[in-house]
């Protein structure tokens, strides 16, 4: 039997006698982030014992929850992807009319979802779990945790354009914190990222006064893309979970504003 990573051990060994918030409940089934799961218990789209729930209440794993009409239970052992997600695919459940999403491409048998996303034309690095503890951990722009990218745009790249974007851009009524910037081709960078607004890349290029032509996300904190190729998947390594862990040991679930160290 395989030794398991720490992050392992702490998804499996839960006590299943011990009552759990709702919403912790649902992330430890591979159903969403708490985050996400307070969203479906607020629209009326999660039932425990044929009874609508309600936000804050705690269950034990023995009791009827339904999501959306399907009962759900406790995942008993982890999973985490290392994704390449090629271009043309969404990261979302609510998709329009002809997308296709990651959930059908991968048609993988755990119920897992994304940490984060990528939009419809950008590729590459995807992380996807049944582990929604960790996402928040993840994705929350108060910790700082490193997101790398490869851009390609429109026009051959200048070093003003390089000292702006990592100097910070104003989009979305902000400025964007400052990050590093490498040119690495005529038309080319590569840019590490602590935050994740909206369409961040595309919008501070947008801003001045480039088009980006080819975006792919070549890292997550600790988690390489390396040589996977579109379309791949692979189980991340217990050596990675052990790096990860450490990452996040001290990492907070809360957003930013809510934060004593902030």
């Amino acid at each position: 039997m395989a030794v398991k990573s720490r992050m392992e051990k702490e998804f499996t060994q839960k006590d299943e006698k011990q009552p759990v918030r709702l919403n912790k409940f649902l992330a430890e089934s591979g159903i969403c982030s708490r985050r996400e799961a307070d969203r479906l218990i607020e629209e009326g789209m999660v039932w425990v014992d044929g009874q609508k729930a309600v936000q804050g209440m705690k269950v034990l794993p023995v009791q009827n929850v339904v999501v959306k009409g399907k009962t759900v239970k406790r995942e008993k052992e982890m999973v985490l992807l290392a994704v390449n997600k090629p271009v043309g695919i969404v990261c979302t459940t609510e998709k329009k009319w002809g997308d296709h999403t990651i959930d059908e491409f991968l048609n993988y048998p755990k119920r897992i979802f994304s940490i984060g996303r990528l939009d419809k034309d950008s590729e590459g690095l995807l992380l996807m779990t049944n582990n929604g503890e960790i996402l928040n951990k993840i994705m929350r722009a108060g910790n700082y945790h490193e997101k790398e990218y490869e851009v390609t745009v429109d026009r051959e790249i200048t070093d003003e354009f390089l000292r702006k974007m990592a100097s910070g851009v104003a989009i979305l009524d902000t400025v964007t914190r400052p990050c590093k910037v490498k040119k690495i081709g005529e038309r080319s960078f590569r840019i590490i990222l602590t935050q994740g607004l909206n369409r961040q890349i595309r919008r501070m290029c947008e801003a001045l006064g480039y088009r980006v032509t080819r975006l792919k996300r070549i890292r997550i904190m600790n988690i390489c893309l390396g040589d996977l190729k579109p379309g791949a998947y692979r189980n991340v390594t217990r050596e990675e979970m052990e790096q990860l862990y450490d990452q996040l040991e001290k990492s907070s679930n809360m957003p930013t504003f809510m934060r004593k160290d902030r």
